[in-house]
């Protein structure tokens, strides 16, 4: 998958978790809990449908590694590899 494609579905998993967000003004460097208000139950429901998504295992000490899209993105990427 390309960083695009990988953006697209974390974006899109994302904003299946939280139907409030709009995809088109999320940033990049917005942290999920702190900016864009999700709670650690989201977080969970986010990992989940990574995992699903993706076919890889988000250990909880990595979670900061995907706080951000930016951050989020660029984790994945490696973790395809």
């Amino acid at each position: 998958m390309t960083e695009e494609d990988i953006r697209a579905v974390f974006i899109n998993e994302l904003v299946k978790i939280a139907p409030d967000l709009d995809a088109q003004d999320i940033d990049e460097d917005e942290r999920l809990q702190d900016d864009l208000g999700l709670d650690s139950m989201d977080i969970l429901n986010l990992v989940a449908a990574l995992h699903k998504a993706f076919g890889v295992s988000i250990p909880e000490p990595d979670y900061p590694k995907i706080a951000t899209t930016r951050l989020a993105v660029s984790y994945l990427q490696e973790m395809q590899t």
